[in-house]
């Protein structure tokens, strides 16, 4: 089956075999393999990437249901040769020890904060519930996440970027492309 997806700001039209999942057409078609292959059954979250603006387990979505889609994986947050705040303040914060689960737990992280800006301990616990640290890293994630709002809020400076809906927005400016 032929799909055309925006992965990361580039369009890619390819062939797949309609039971390829969204991570192996990532990881093995387009290279992007800081999306993470961990348990294949949707319980890790370490996958998640961002189809059209919301974060999925992509192991749980075909290929060729993010046909006409947008996608952002890990690979797609930084501008400009700068980190996405949420990437350094899981940096600054030490939120990650081996470091197999950060790309799904950054992503998810932006989700969050795209729905609830200045979240309090609990709910950022709450909104990862469906990411798991093996390594029980979660105290400094917990850490970089409340970071990360502080650094997102509004007055933060030209650097901030807030995620919501289909673009991301950096204040004072506004740009497309393909960003979530």
């Amino acid at each position: 089956m032929r799909i055309t997806v925006n992965v990361d700001g580039t369009s890619y039209t390819d062939e797949v075999e309609p039971r390829t999942l969204l991570v192996h057409y990532l990881r093995e078609t387009l290279g992007k393999v800081g999306t993470v292959i961990g348990c294949d059954t949707s319980n890790c979250g370490a996958c998640t990437v961002h189809l059209n603006g919301q974060s999925v387990k992509s192991c749980s979505v075909l290929a060729v249901q993010a046909d006409g889609a947008e996608v952002t994986t890990i690979e797609g947050l930084a501008r400009d040769g700068k980190l996405h705040p949420v990437q350094e303040a899981f940096h600054d914060n030490h939120a990650l020890q081996c470091g197999f689960c950060t790309p799904g737990m950054i992503m998810q992280s932006i989700d969050l904060l795209a729905d609830n800006p200045n979240p309090d301990e609990h709910a950022v616990r709450e909104g990862l519930e469906g990411n798991l640290c093996r390594c029980t890293g979660y105290q400094n994630i917990v850490r970089a996440v409340r970071d990360a709002a502080q650094r997102m809020s509004p007055g933060a400076g030209p650097e901030a970027e807030r995620v919501s809906g289909d673009d991301v927005t950096r204040a004072p400016s506004a740009f497309a492309g393909g960003g979530e």
